[in-house]
């Protein structure tokens, strides 16, 4: 079991009381998604933009879209893309009889009030200031709770995974399905190793996707320049980035997993967006995104 209170982010990075301010540029950029780019849609999400409502009405219409700003558009792109290869391959496990769909990190993801199979639990795992502030908006702009949601707040310098989740329903006899999104690069080694070990001993049929970076080092200097901003941007949020893989760095720590797909910038376009009509694409090699099961 998950020994270690801290598997999310480091318990330096996020303060007991402030929501995380990652999990909002996120959302930002989702909820721009459904306004600014030409369908189809990458992330067809109908509560994007209304869980954000009037509170950041006018910070969203300040979200960069400008098409000058490539990399800030591919960034979008990034982030509505890991958000659907989630959703796709939960599909996959959905349709082979999982029930558990099992967010960490969720931020202001908007899954459970989309969820199209009957009878899937939906466990939200956050910290309780951003768990709080979620449902403070959900309850400012009206959005009704929907059915199999569950909210799985852990304080991480007091409480556990495992403990948290137990005590929410979650069934550890039974497969689940996992999503780790925007979470990893926050995270110590340890940390890290400590959630993967937990997701690793769930039942065979479990299943995981997560997203990564590259290190610095092994980027082009272009690249390079656009990680330091992004790095910059979040160090000034109070939550820093910490870990970075190369693909084969991180399937060496994949070893109790089978039918690994770890996909760069150039099969995710391949797969979401060829043939649009906007300039809606990713740009270089940093980010990746990675599913394995067991």
């Amino acid at each position: 079991m998950l020994s270690t209170v801290v598997f999310l982010k480091d318990k330096n990075t996020l303060q007991p009381a402030i929501p995380s301010r990652t999990a909002l540029r996120v959302a930002m950029r989702r909820a721009a998604h459904q306004i600014y780019d030409a369908r189809p849609l990458v992330l067809d999400d109908p509560v994007a933009v209304p869980i954000l409502g009037h509170t950041y009405a006018e910070e969203l219409r300040r979200t960069p879209t400008r098409p000058d700003r490539p990399f800030s558009v591919a960034l979008r792109a990034f982030l509505v893309a890991r958000s659907r290869y989630a959703e796709d391959n939960l599909a996959r496990a959905a349709a082979c009889g999982v029930t558990q769909y099992v967010l960490l990190g969720a931020g202001l993801d908007t899954f459970a009030h989309r969820n199209p199979y009957p009878g899937l639990r939906v466990f939200e795992v956050d910290h309780p200031a951003t768990q709080q502030w979620k449902r403070d908006l959900l309850d400012a702009h009206r959005i009704p709770p929907p059915s199999g949601l569950i909210y799985a707040p852990v304080d991480f310098e007091r409480q556990s995974l495992p403990e948290q989740l137990l005590a929410t329903g979650f069934n550890p006899a039974v497969p689940a399905f996992f999503a780790w999104l925007g979470v990893v690069p926050y995270l110590t080694l340890a940390a890290f190793r400590s959630t993967l070990a937990f997701i690793a001993a769930r039942p065979a049929g479990s299943g995981l996707v997560l997203d990564y970076g590259q290190p610095r080092a092994v980027l082009p200097l272009l690249e390079q320049l656009a990680h330091d901003s992004l790095a910059a941007r979040v160090q000034l949020a109070g939550e820093p980035f910490q870990l970075f893989f190369t693909p084969k760095e991180i399937a060496g720590e994949l070893a109790a997993f089978h039918g690994i797909e770890d996909l760069g910038s150039k099969e995710i376009n391949a797969r979401y967006f060829v043939g649009r009509a906007d300039s809606l694409k990713l740009r270089g090699s940093a980010g990746r995104l990675l599913s394995a099961w067991l």
